[in-house]
């Protein structure tokens, strides 16, 4: 099934992707990290003896006397961020998270590792060891935690679990959702998790279609927003070779100086530039791919125009991080929305992954926002705009697809 929901809207929120500019950015772009208390977080795995952590919010029971566990459908969310910088609470969707606490969803936001230096390779393991952790290991680390009286630590830095609260995880019900970059992740986790997650949502997510010149060309003009280009000098150790030589990360909060700042509000991460300075240099492909020397995009430039489609010029071992290399009739459900004016991930990627998904008879919407940017969703409400119906109609798709009733 296909249908396109056409909505006004002129909203300039953050950009995950696409990333900072040296304006001064207002309030609402520096307001998009989760404030919720989260119920939960574990460490799902650990690389090179640091945790990488996962948090869920559980839904608030009505009547916490029962002491049988309650199986509950669960969202395994991916954060954007050009797959450079960010964690499990940035640029959190608060309008999704809170909406499926009502439907009795248990939601979980997961950090994975960051480029550099790791790859869309590393991403794929994690992603497929977060659904593992999810499906296999979580509620009995829900139990083992809420066992003791006031609760506990999960990890040493979380914050205590609220008294006994019966909701665990339904295996067979876990669907996926993620943000721009996480949006990808999505569409990993519906190519390589275990269990296959049962539905999926990708909010303008990037991957649909990585022939797509936005991704190998360099860039001479402002190309996002009109945002002034990037000095590559500035990010010396961000670039290959020096790249390769960073320590792992799978936690970079995103970060601002202060107003006393010579530039109020500048971003002070520096990954918040990388995703937008891998665009300017049209190397993001290489750096997803790990595939320097040779460059992958320097090859793909000199093909003729979109003459990677119809070649498969990718090689074999990168094949699994392309998403249209991945679309069978076995990938589930999915809905996809994306602004019809976004600059950072261009809707045409929706497009493309939406004709192949009706190609392989994949039960597919695609809900494009008329005159929306990326990261529309993050705006306050503004004006004669209201996505209230759109997010009421996510989360419906999402609901249909979760029913363990249905299972």
């Amino acid at each position: 099934m296909t249908s396109i929901r056409v909505n006004q809207s002129d909203v300039v929120p953050v950009l995950p992707l696409g990333g900072p500019s040296s304006d001064s950015m207002p309030t609402s772009e520096k307001s998009t990290e989760s404030d919720s208390k989260c119920i939960f977080a574990f460490d799902y795995k650990y690389i090179g003896g640091k945790p990488v952590v996962l948090e869920g919010y559980l839904p608030v029971p009505r009547d916490c006397s029962s002491q049988s566990p309650i199986g509950r459908p669960a969202i395994i969310y991916f954060h954007g961020g050009s797959l450079t910088v960010g964690n499990r609470r940035s640029w959190f969707p608060t309008w999704l998270q809170t909406r499926l606490s009502v439907q009795k969803f248990i939601f979980i936001s997961a950090d994975y590792r960051l480029m550099p230096p790791a790859t869309g390779h590393d991403i794929v393991e994690d992603i497929q060891d977060v659904f593992r952790f999810v499906a296999t290991s979580l509620n009995g680390r829900l139990d083992e935690a809420m066992s003791n009286e006031g609760g506990v630590d999960p990890i040493p830095a979380g914050g205590k679990l609220s008294p006994w609260n019966p909701y665990r995880v339904a295996p067979e019900a876990i669907g996926v959702a993620g943000t721009s970059a996480g949006g990808l992740c999505a569409y990993l986790a519906c190519m390589h998790a275990d269990p296959k997650p049962r539905v999926a949502l990708s909010m303008y997510g990037a991957g649909g279609n990585f022939y797509s010149p936005h991704y190998f060309t360099p860039k001479s003009e402002p190309f996002l927003r009109g945002r002034e280009l990037n000095d590559p000098q500035r990010f010396h150790s961000y670039l290959y070779p020096q790249s390769s030589e960073l320590e792992s990360i799978s936690d970079s909060p995103i970060a601002y100086h202060p107003p006393t700042y010579v530039i109020p509000g500048y971003p002070s991460n520096p990954r918040m530039f990388l995703g937008p300075l891998y665009l300017q240099l049209g190397t993001y492909l290489d750096y997803y791919t790990g595939m320097h020397e040779p460059s992958l995009s320097a090859y793909l430039r000199s093909l003729p125009v979109d003459a990677g489609l119809h070649a498969n010029p990718i090689p074999e071992q990168h094949r699994r991080l392309f998403p249209h290399y991945g679309v069978t009739s076995a990938w589930p459900p999915t809905c996809l929305v994306h602004g019809s004016s976004d600059t950072a991930v261009l809707v045409e990627e929706s497009r493309h992954l939406h004709s192949l998904l009706v190609a392989a008879n994949v039960d597919v919407e695609l809900w494009e926002v008329d005159g929306a940017e990326h990261s529309f969703d993050y705006a306050p409400p503004a004006e004669g705009i209201s996505y209230e119906t759109l997010f009421h109609d996510v989360v419906k798709f999402l609901s249909d697809h979760l029913d363990p009733s249905s299972v």
